[in-house]
């Protein structure tokens, strides 16, 4: 494993996220570059109601790519269920890259080659199911370009665009998120340490 990955390993391994925010490891993909971790993530409400989801790949080619314009690559994926009365804001799309580029600039990190798209679907009902309220769903897909192997910083950029997303309230300046409990998951997953990344 070369050194710089080994490094962005243990930046992600040692940040703590707000008790909100629960990750499991998950397979990271094999042809987009010779190295990758990934992490999926939910942000829960304290009655346990999931408000976001979403996905962190980080990259990387000892080689670089140009498109890259460097040698790592943070790949993110924010979903949420917005209330149905956003669905006509035409400026619901540029609003949430907004949280994109102010989470990145309140994390104080410098990135390179930043890009993504903003997805929204409404859902409507009808027939025996006309009583289901609208419903919108958002999905945010950014990534970008970290100038350093402190990718733990990163990943509390994505976490805190997840609770945005999800409706929490940004931490109050100067608290420090604590380390989660323990989340049970419903679904069939390996075990893994909340926040945690690597073995």
């Amino acid at each position: 494993m070369p050194a710089p990955f080994a490094a962005a390993l243990a930046s992600l391994r040692e940040r703590r996220l707000r008790g909100e925010v629960h990750l499991a490891e998950i397979p990271g993909p094999t042809r987009v570059a010779p190295y990758s971790v990934a992490l999926e993530g939910e942000v829960t409400e304290p009655d346990g109601e999931e408000v976001a989801t979403g996905r962190f790949v980080v990259l990387h080619d000892p080689d670089g790519q140009e498109t890259w314009q460097g040698t790592f690559r943070v790949v993110t994926l924010v979903r949420a269920t917005l209330e149905p009365e956003l669905a006509a804001d035409p400026l619901l799309a540029d609003v949430a890259w907004t949280w994109v580029t102010e989470s990145l600039a309140a994390a104080d990190v410098e990135v390179l080659a930043t890009g993504g798209t903003v997805t929204r679907v409404l859902s409507r009902s009808f027939g025996a199911l006309g009583a289901t309220p609208d419903a919108v769903d958002l999905e945010i897909r950014a990534s970008w370009t970290p100038t350093d192997t402190d990718l733990g910083t990163h990943l509390a950029v994505w976490a805190d665009l997840m609770a945005t997303a999800g409706g929490l309230p940004p931490l109050p300046e100067g608290v420090t998120a604590l380390p989660a409990r323990a989340h049970q998951r419903p679904q069939s997953r390996p075990p893994t340490r909340p926040n945690t990344v690597g073995p």
